[in-house]
């Protein structure tokens, strides 16, 4: 048993576990970006308290004793070897702090994300895929790299109630209740976008699904995005991770 997991409670270390399973299983999809992007989940408790990754350490490599805990204002509240990305954790806490329901923020710089993000029109509803997605979508402007402190309150606005966000110019962010399901709704919305861009490479007339059916879908947002197999998809995950890089649970 490591010194963090001694030091830690069953809960916390639970959610280390799964954080990390996280940062490995986005390497393994191959949407990482070195070490400039950024996973986080809130520590059940009281305290505002969550868990990031070591600024410098690849996503491959974090394991649930390497993570990183700190405040809402990104200051480490434990004793811990490495560092974090201030900046990096700008755009977690504006989530984190408004809506007590992302207990995990995702954030990714993925090439079909970002270049989905540049088009005029965004995500379209070309898959069943696109239709979780677009269910609760959302949409926030580029203003440059996320140092700015007053860019939360936009960020916030825009949000909204919604699981999914494309940044434009930047990448893709999902929330949820657990990292299962912030995971899952990023694994959709990224499908999504390499399914939408591998259609238009072909320079072929595309058939769009109906608004008719869309709506009925957005009417039942919370419902659709939540029973969309998170729980039911991580164990599977994980047990993935246990052959093909293990060590994310030291």
């Amino acid at each position: 048993m490591s010194s963090v997991q001694q030091n830690v409670s069953a809960e916390e270390w639970q959610a280390r576990v799964d954080l990390a399973a996280a940062y490995r299983i986005v390497a393994y999809y191959g949407w990482d970006d070195l070490v400039f992007t950024h996973i986080s989940a809130r520590v059940p408790g009281p305290e505002h308290h969550f868990l990031i990754n070591p600024y410098g350490m690849m996503f491959d490599e974090v394991t649930a004793s390497s993570l990183v805990k700190v405040d809402i204002n990104g200051e480490k509240v434990m004793q811990s070897d490495y560092e974090t990305n201030p900046a990096g954790f700008i755009i977690h806490s504006a989530v984190h702090e408004s809506r007590d329901d992302a207990r995990c923020v995702m954030h990714l710089h993925t090439i079909e994300g970002i270049a989905v993000s540049t088009l005029k029109d965004g995500l379209q509803a070309y898959s069943q895929q696109s239709l979780f997605a677009l269910s609760s979508l959302s949409y926030h402007e580029y203003e440059g790299i996320a140092l700015n402190p007053e860019e939360k309150v936009r960020l916030v606005a825009d949000l909204g109630d919604t699981s999914f966000m494309i940044l434009r110019n930047h990448g893709l962010l999902t929330c949820g209740s657990s990292v299962a399901e912030a995971f899952t709704a990023m694994f959709l919305l990224q499908r999504a976008c390499e399914i939408q861009l591998k259609a238009q490479a072909t320079g072929q007339a595309m058939i769009k699904i109906s608004d008719q059916i869309l709506a009925g879908i957005q009417a039942q947002a919370k419902q659709v995005t939540r029973s969309a197999g998170g729980s039911l998809a991580w164990p599977g995950i994980l047990r993935k991770l246990d052959r093909v890089n293990p060590g994310y649970a030291n």
